[in-house]
Order: C-alpha cells, then sequence, then structure tokens
C-alpha cells in the first residue's frame, strides 16, 4: 500500500497555507512570518502548533483562533489551491491500494482533493491526524492508517515532503519516499529527508513509479 501526505505532496499548499496561518497569527498579536511557521511547523498537527506558540509566547490565542485560521485557508483553497504537477499521471499509473494520512482536519484534506479533483484516486479512504493521540513525527497516524486499511506496517510506502513526516513512516516500521517537487521546497530539502530516513527523494511525481518498482519490484 502507499500512503500519501496530502499537503505539498498531493497539493501544492504550503506557501498559501504557511501564508494564512501567519497572517492570522499577525492580526491575533503574535510575530509569526511565514518563513517562521514554515521552518518550525512544517508536517505538523495545527492544534500542536497553536499549544507549542501559547507556551513559548507564554499567552493565549484568541479562543476563536483555530476556526478563524481553519475559515480562512478552506475559504482561499476553494479557488486557489492547485494539485501538484504531474500527480494525476502518478496516481493513474500506481497499481495497489493507496490512501492518505495528514496532519491536516478532515475537512481541509477534503476540501484540498475536491478541489483538485484528487479525490476519486482515494475517497474513503482518508485519514487524519485530528483522529490519533500524537502527530507526527510520532507513528499513530501511519499506523491507524495501516490499521485501518488492513494491511501490514511494513508492506507499506509512505510519500511525504517533512522530515516530520519521513521519520514518523520510518517510526511506524514504513519505507518513505521523500518529494521534493512541491514550490515550497527549499535547497536543503532533500538532505533533511534523507537524514529523517526516506530510503528515496524524488523532486517530479513522473518519477513516483520507477522509484515505488526499484523499492519494492511493484
Amino acid at each position: 500500500m502507499i500512503i500519501f501526505d496530502c499537503n505539498g505532496v498531493l497539493v501544492d499548499s504550503e506557501p498559501l497555507a504557511t501564508a494564512i496561518v501567519s497572517q492570522e497569527f499577525m492580526r491575533a498579536g503574535f510575530a509569526l512570518t511565514p518563513d517562521v511557521v514554515a521552518r518550525y511547523f512544517t508536517g505538523r498537527r495545527q492544534s500542536d502548533m497553536f499549544a507549542e506558540v501559547e507556551i513559548a509566547a507564554a499567552r493565549k490565542l484568541p479562543p476563536d483562533f483555530a476556526a478563524t485560521v481553519a475559515n480562512a485557508t478552506l475559504r482561499r483553497f476553494r479557488t486557489e489551491l492547485r494539485a501538484t504537477p504531474h500527480v494525476n499521471h502518478a496516481l493513474s499509473w500506481l497499481r495497489g491500494p493507496k490512501c492518505v494520512a495528514s496532519s491536516a482536519t478532515l475537512d481541509r484534506m477534503r476540501v484540498s482533493l475536491e478541489t483538485t479533483d484528487l479525490i476519486r484516486y482515494f475517497e474513503p479512504n482518508l485519514f487524519s491526524a485530528a483522529d490519533v493521540p500524537n502527530g507526527k513525527p510520532s507513528p499513530d497516524l501511519f499506523l491507524h492508517a495501516a490499521a485501518k486499511m488492513r494491511v501490514n506496517p511494513a508492506d507499506c510506502l509512505v510519500v511525504e515532503d517533512s522530515a516530520v513526516g519521513v521519520a514518523a513512516g520510518v517510526a511506524a516500521g514504513m519505507t518513505a519516499i521523500g518529494f521534493v517537487g512541491g514550490s515550497h521546497a527549499g535547497g536543503r530539502l532533500a538532505a533533511s529527508l534523507g537524514a529523517a530516513g526516506a530510503r528515496a527523494v524524488i523532486s517530479d511525481m513522473r518519477a513516483l513509479k520507477g522509484t515505488v518498482i526499484d523499492i519494492r519490484g511493484w
């Protein structure tokens, strides 16, 4: 089975998402730029990010902050979000079971995949870190997805664009493939994914099928 992260892998969402959450932080009086959000929180659950920001700032975010960010994100995703280049090519040629396991909420995941017309490849196999005790880099989400799909974790490949996501896949006993083809990917991302345990790193979704065959012979 192949488990895909959503943001930054299936959809090119990271620059847009970090800009939105940074803007809302600024409005609430917390000086977090998009670069800071990306550096420290890419691949993480928003609930974990909000908790860590409150601890670091020694004060609480507004009580409706999570809902404000969620509404702003969904609104802009519906009009601005695009699929990752060539992801339809990859998904059309990959055989066998596949699912999405994301740090995003199910609502955000569904809007992302519906807006980009990718939902048809996965529904109903969508799994959110909101439904497990610990977010990435904990293996909880990937183990949850494997259990729901009735697949042995050792038989799973994970496609991830963040070091915490790769680390989560490795901790779950899965093989991780790093992806650096999103518009947010910087020059050091490939090295950080490799250091986290990625078996291979690709920059173009058209290379995914060949990489899967090389790793597993599928």
